[in-house]
């Protein structure tokens, strides 16, 4: 026989913590649901048998021997509504966990993360540890939520939360992703269309201008040059764009990440997105962090780790060390210069009421209207700027070939 130390929770959600002794684990959680109680977390009291010992390790090994699989975000926000849908209609939370393990394909990876979940809950791993070891998965405001609701006996209403969080940033993304795929695609059927007019057409009508013999025009020599250049060093011009690109991408991701996500918070046409989709996502998560029992400096720095942006991060950052010192969230973002007055003031009329969730539930539904106010004057402005841009290179080329052939009609004339 082993003791076991618990956390669990009563008939009236009230958390209670102690001892019992058991010849294993599973024996340990049937003594505490003989009781009445639900277990949060039960773990072998040290200095037991080194024979258990040796089991733990054993366990230990073959979960870290899984393969390492993680779900997207959007099976995130499945598994977690299914989840609280299942707790609510009456059960535990090992037989749920094992419900979503046997859904869809076993080789997917909401059921391998289902399934390493279900068997660390049987072992007596809190739900909250578990879904920490999944840090690809759960970001971290998971984790802290799903601690809170442990803590509080609220865990559907957790759940259900975390579902409303996981839908709005999903929402935000897919609203700027849409913004953004129109004009990508665009222009990248603009380019090939391009490249097959300098690389197949061109070439052409250039082997007729030189057989004519005349002095071409300036805006005919630019483009057969343009055209000579990319069918000779074409491969050349590919993977120098290339290797630019993942020189870019590094250093965005590296050292410049700081200049970058500041210049995007700026830049022209694309920073109404880019900022409002930003203070959006923060007012939400600092308002679910808040809402659910979080204190301000975990919140803060769940919010600095999920920011996606290295200016607001960095903002944060110092917002929190000065937290520590007794000052308000509200003054050193203010005095940051990165947030806008709206959305500090707001904030400091929160802490004064005392409700500042309430407040950042205001301010992200004010941002995020804001985003989609923005992604309609984007696609409104958007479509000018593209017509002026396929205009241009079209232009020039017919000027260029135009120019041409008017200037050879003109020397046959004489």
């Amino acid at each position: 026989m082993a003791n076991f130390e618990y956390r669990a929770l009563d008939n009236k959600r009230i958390q209670q913590s102690g001892v019992v002794e058991a010849s294993d684990r599973r024996g340990a959680l049937a003594i505490l649901r003989g009781m009445g109680l639900t277990p949060l977390s039960v773990k072998e009291a040290a200095g037991d048998s080194a024979k258990a010992a040796q089991k733990e390790h054993v366990s230990l090994f073959s979960f870290s021997a899984r393969p390492a699989k993680k779900m997207k975000p959007a099976e995130v926000l499945l598994f977690t509504s299914e989840l609280a849908d299942l707790i609510e209609a009456g059960m535990t939370l090992g037989a749920a966990l094992n419900t979503l393990a046997n859904q869809g394909d076993p080789h997917s990876g909401m059921c391998v993360v289902a399934t390493d979940l279900k068997d660390r809950i049987i072992r007596g791993e809190a739900f909250s540890d578990a879904v920490d070891a999944h840090p690809k998965t759960f970001p971290a405001i998971y984790g802290n939520m799903v601690r809170a609701g442990e803590a509080s006996g609220a865990m559907v209403e957790v759940l259900h939360r975390l579902t409303e969080h996981y839908e709005r940033t999903q929402s935000m993304k897919s609203k700027i992703v849409s913004a953004l795929t129109y004009p990508c695609i665009v222009l990248g059927i603009g380019v090939l269309a391009v490249i097959f007019c300098m690389v197949k057409i061109v070439p052409q009508f250039a082997e007729l201008f030189k057989s004519m013999g005349q002095e071409l025009p300036l805006p005919t020599r630019l483009l057969m040059a343009m055209s000579e250049g990319m069918i000779r060093y074409g491969v050349f011009y590919l993977l120098g764009t290339i290797v630019l690109v993942l020189v870019f991408r590094k250093w965005t991701q590296g050292a410049g990440r700081m200049k970058w996500d500041g210049f995007k918070l700026k830049m022209p046409l694309i920073k109404g997105l880019i900022a409002s989709g930003a203070y959006a996502s923060l007012a939400y998560t600092m308002q679910t962090l808040l809402a659910n029992g979080v204190n301000v400096l975990s919140a803060l720095r769940i919010s600095e780790e999920t920011s996606g942006n290295a200016v607001i991060g960095e903002e944060l950052k110092k917002a929190r060390e000065r937290v520590t010192d007794g000052t308000t969230i509200s003054g050193p973002l203010a005095q940051s210069g990165v947030f806008p007055r709206m959305m500090t003031d707001m904030m400091a009329l929160g802490e004064q009421t005392g409700n500042l969730p309430t407040a950042l539930g205001h301010i992200g539904k004010r941002y995020e209207a804001e985003l989609n106010r923005n992604i309609k004057v984007f696609t409104t402005m958007l479509e000018p700027i593209l017509i002026l841009f396929v205009a241009v290179v079209v232009g020039f080329v017919a000027i260029a070939i135009l120019s041409a052939v008017f200037s050879a009609t003109s020397a046959m004339g004489h």
